[in-house]
């Protein structure tokens, strides 16, 4: 058995983030001592590393409990798993788009000043300020 704090060591998630999941129903309520100390068994752990990982991925609570239930009845199909997935990487690939695009605009307003002069002609702050110098909506 372990304490909420070496569940927390072990698997390098919050404490208070265990007590959330745990009132999230992510984490099946802990056994208590009887000085009302929260157990965790061999189970409890597996799973709080398997929401950590998921979390790590980017993957919401609710996809993570969609999961989980999936997991819970190794009888199902495994399909949703995969569309869970499959929605998680399409997220994840709009999200680098939007990024890049806004690599690409930091870089043309960092490059539009060369960092001499003053700030009342700074191309940095006057981009800031009009958002019609920027190239593309972002």
């Amino acid at each position: 058995m372990y304490s909420i704090g070496e569940l927390s060591k072990r698997t390098k998630v919050k404490v208070p983030t265990i007590r959330y999941y745990e009132e999230m129903g992510l984490l099946p309520e802990a056994e208590r001592t009887s000085g009302n100390q929260r157990r965790y068994d061999k189970a409890g752990l597996e799973r709080l590393s398997f929401i950590r990982h998921a979390r790590d991925l980017g993957f919401s609570i609710e996809a993570i409990s969609s999961l989980i239930d999936l997991q819970d009845h190794p009888d199902r199909s495994c399909e949703a798993a995969t569309d869970i997935a499959t929605s998680q990487l399409e997220e994840v690939r709009a999200k680098i788009k939007r990024l890049r695009a806004l690599e690409k605009e930091l870089s043309r307003i960092s490059k539009g000043c060369n960092g001499e002069g003053v700030s009342g002609d700074c191309y940095v702050l006057a981009s800031l300020a009009d958002h019609n110098l920027c190239d593309r909506e972002h």
